[in-house]
């Protein structure tokens, strides 16, 4: 039950992502005429995913054991600013250094882009709407997916990669070893687009770094909240939704 409840929520997190990636370009028409949930699927799935996803979250709660502190809480506060700042970096220098267009190669995989398309709120000209969708989207940056990525990548993951074939279960949460680094930073980083490689591969890493360190998963989950906050916040202060 354990590895259920610590793989449940990212499983359904994930279900509703690759329902976007291959059925909203079936359903997407960008036209001003075009209902929003046309013009932006995301504007409508992923809300139901917090709500799908946070029911699992609730439902296995009990299993969780995050250690709350406040010590650890606030070291996880700024391994989260530093990290995301790293994430951030590349595409503050496209902006800085006066990149227009797309880039190629190398920056583009450092993720020295644009970073303009993506997930806006202002399609919404109703006052309710636009608040609503942009409420919405920080509740899932912010709480969702830091509590269901941490769950998943540290509080089972780092565990199963240590002993798949035996009682995963029994290594103790934050056990420092290459494998769980290597492995568990990979995926961490296809996970994500290859744009944002460069800026997971640091901030994996740093949460690698605080996880052994700290042995308290609920500052990795604080990491991440404050992370995805600022990102969230920065997004939407320069107009780069790609970022979210």
């Amino acid at each position: 039950m354990f590895g259920r409840a610590h793989v449940v929520p990212f499983i359904a997190f994930m279900a509703f992502l690759m329902l976007l990636q291959f059925g909203g370009v079936l359903i997407e028409w960008k036209h001003p005429a075009a209902p929003w949930w046309r013009q932006d699927p995301a504007q409508l799935v992923y809300p139901i995913q917090v709500i799908v996803t946070g029911f699992f979250l609730i439902r296995y709660w009990r299993y969780y054991t995050f250690n709350w502190s406040l010590k650890w809480g606030f070291i996880g506060a700024i391994f989260g600013a530093v990290g995301i700042g790293f994430w951030l970096l590349p595409t503050t220098l496209y902006d800085h250094l006066g990149f227009t267009g797309e880039t190629e190669g190398i920056l583009k995989y450092l993720g020295v882009a644009a970073r303009k398309e993506g997930f806006d709120p202002g399609i919404f000209q109703n006052p309710a709407a636009y608040w609503s969708s942009l409420v919405m989207r920080f509740i899932r940056a912010a709480i969702i997916v830091a509590l269901v990525e941490e769950i998943f990548w540290r509080g089972f993951m780092m565990r199963f990669v240590m002993d798949w074939e035996g009682n995963y279960w029994k290594q103790p949460f934050g056990r420092a070893h290459w494998k769980s680094y290597l492995i568990v930073t990979g995926l961490f980083m296809v996970a994500h687009a290859p744009v944002d490689y460069a800026g997971a591969f640091v901030y994996g890493s740093l949460t690698y770094l605080l996880c052994v360190w700290s042995k308290n998963l609920g500052a990795c989950v604080i990491m991440h909240a404050v992370a995805n906050l600022l990102m969230g916040l920065y997004a939407m202060a320069y107009g780069k939704y790609g970022l979210w």
